[in-house]
């Protein structure tokens, strides 16, 4: 009975969505309704239930088929849209020249960002006098760094160098399936080199470079249409998935860690300023810019998915922020799978400095302070742009630092609180590394991110 009677209240929320959609209201507010409708739902089923009750259990797996299958189908589009609008920026540009500064400036800056959000974490966690000493572990806490310990083996045989080969699309196919963590930059570089390739037939044979023109605006235009059918069900997605992030929750153990907790989103909410000084010193009015990306930083919010969140980044850039088409592409794609600075840079920094008195290591000293922030910003590379992606990111830095990486598992009770925040830093940072990298090549169009008007799609009935 209880099951019928949370599904119908589900399905009540559903339909005010609906009805907010035919009402003419725009994503953003609707996603900021579902938002908080989540919240909502999710914390009153806590509240009848009690943590960990079966009914909770139940419910949310049928809640997850909305959540779920939202994630699913923005994870459907990204290689799709990765593919047609690199290759479509590139034959658009003419210049191939251009790529190698787009590229060379959007991973600068991911992991420059990446080296001060370690050193924030640093300073956050000594700040807040982090100890893993202080924390009891559990039956799920010890069971976690069981398997991270067995996971370690694979850690450790990886260096720069195989990072770096990984890039490659050896098997271009298997890649667009997504069959690795480094998938969606060797995806980037393979449709590189077929958009290079584009511009020397354009160049060389005219008559089949139009019939190659018309064919690549086509298909950039289908796939467009793609992503805004999909991008129209996120408040519903919103809605699901935060449902299962509030629900879900054990409030006792984050009460336990709260300590821990506050300190992230402290060391978060520095990193997020960074950004915010970053582009105003490249002439961008940082309220502005915050209000713009705010609708994509919430769904990364509840998706804790970098990857999920690729297409409404790319499309965000492009309409609302006026970057260029090939740097949004590069700077979206990149910042999923490297220079990520709530995932790769704050968490592992913060983790190791709060294992190093154990050790017999002082956390302020500067070689070791200098060595950490060389580790993270060397491991960011690669790391899946997907939920768990901080926790292999701690894993090579902690092997790194032949510090015991079971320790990685300490937190696994307060995972999803904060990995809700890394990720809508990780896009944050994404974001940023385009928008400075189009004002800097002059690549942006400043009419479109003065304009007050929404991205393509975002009107109910566009």
């Amino acid at each position: 009975m209880y099951l019928i009677v949370n599904l119908a209240v589900f399905a009540l929320l559903i339909t005010f969505l609906v009805k907010q959609q035919q009402s003419d209201q725009t994503l953003s507010k609707r996603v900021f309704t579902g938002l908080g409708l989540g919240v909502i739902f999710g914390a009153a089923l806590q509240f009848f239930y009690g943590a960990g009750h079966e009914a909770i259990a139940t419910t949310l797996k049928y809640v997850g088929i909305v959540g779920s299958g939202y994630v699913s189908l923005l994870k459907m589009i990204v290689m799709p849209l990765i593919m047609v609008s690199i290759i479509a920026a590139i034959v658009k540009v003419k210049n191939a020249g251009s790529l190698g500064k787009i590229s060379g400036l959007s991973i600068g800056i991911l992991l420059a960002t990446t080296a001060v959000s370690a050193l924030i974490g640093i300073l956050v966690s000594n700040m807040f006098g982090l100890s893993a000493e202080g924390i009891v572990q559990g039956a799920r806490e010890i069971a976690r760094g069981e398997a991270l310990q067995t996971h370690l083996t694979s850690v450790e045989t990886l260096s720069l160098a195989d990072m770096i080969i990984s890039f490659f699309p050896g098997n271009p196919f298997a890649d667009l399936a997504g069959s690795r963590p480094t998938s969606t930059i060797a995806v980037v570089i393979f449709s590189a080199f077929i958009g290079v390739a584009s511009l020397t037939v354009i160049r060389t044979q005219p008559e089949l470079g139009k019939s190659l023109e018309t064919f690549v605006n086509v298909a950039q235009e289908v796939v467009r249409t793609l992503v805004r059918m999909v991008l129209a069900l996120t408040p519903y997605g919103v809605l699901a998935l935060m449902t299962k992030v509030v629900a879900g929750s054990n409030y006792n153990d984050i009460l336990n860690l709260l300590n821990f907790v506050v300190a992230s989103y402290v060391g978060l909410g520095l990193i997020l300023v960074m950004h915010l000084i970053l582009v105003a010193g490249v002439g961008v009015n940082p309220v502005r810019f915050l209000k713009k990306i705010l609708p994509v930083l919430t769904f990364a919010f509840t998706s804790r998915s970098s990857a999920g969140t690729l297409p409404l980044n790319i499309e965000t850039q492009v309409k609302k922020l006026g970057n260029g088409e090939a740097v949004s592409n590069f700077s979206a794609s990149f910042g999923a799978t490297m220079g990520q600075n709530g995932c790769a840079g704050l968490y592992p920094a913060m983790l190791a400095v709060m294992i190093a008195p154990t050790l017999g290591i002082d956390p302020l000293d500067p070689g070791f302070i200098m060595t950490l922030i060389a580790i993270v910003t060397i491991s960011s590379f690669g790391i899946a742009g997907v939920g768990g992606g901080a926790t292999f990111a701690a894993i090579i830095v902690l092997s790194a630092l032949d510090m015991p990486v079971a320790l990685a598992g300490l937190l696994i009770s307060i995972e999803p609180l904060i990995d809700m925040g890394r990720t809508a830093v990780n896009v944050s940072g994404a974001m940023t590394a385009g928008t400075v990298t189009s004002r800097v090549l002059g690549q942006a169009d400043n009419s479109i991110f003065d304009s007050d008007e929404e991205i393509s799609g975002e009107r109910a009935n566009a």
